[in-house]
């Protein structure tokens, strides 16, 4: 004999539950969301629960609302942007200049007294 368990693949309190044991299941409603692509999404909430405007379509990823004739439009991707691009947005080329001058003239005024060495 292989093993000896006469109840293999079970466990206690395995076994069909109904609603009797787990209780009365909360009120539902199904709330349907199109998304831009034409999908439609219909999930499950609780009748008290406070529905969102949107949902995330869980086959496309695109947010999708309650109307079906207007659904949101895809949102707009940015190109990543480098740091120094993000520093042009904040400089002009004038105030670049003028920082930069102050510090060749900050790094000369030490290399002059020594305390820079190279």
């Amino acid at each position: 004999m292989a093993g000896g368990n006469a109840i293999r693949g079970s466990r206690v309190g395995a076994g069909p539950m109904g609603e009797a044991e787990r209780g009365d299941a909360a009120p539902r409603q199904r709330i349907t969301y199109f998304c831009a692509h034409g999908h439609e999404t219909a999930p499950m909430f609780a009748v008290e629960a406070q529905i969102p405007e949107t949902w995330d379509c869980p086959r496309c990823g695109l947010p999708a609302s309650r109307d079906s004739d207007n659904p949101p439009p895809p949102p707009k991707i940015e190109p990543y942007k480098t740091h120094l691009a993000y520093v042009k947005e904040r400089r002009s080329d004038a105030e670049a200049k003028e920082i930069l001058d102050e510090a060749l003239q900050s790094l000369r005024a030490k290399r002059k007294s020594g305390e820079i060495i190279f």
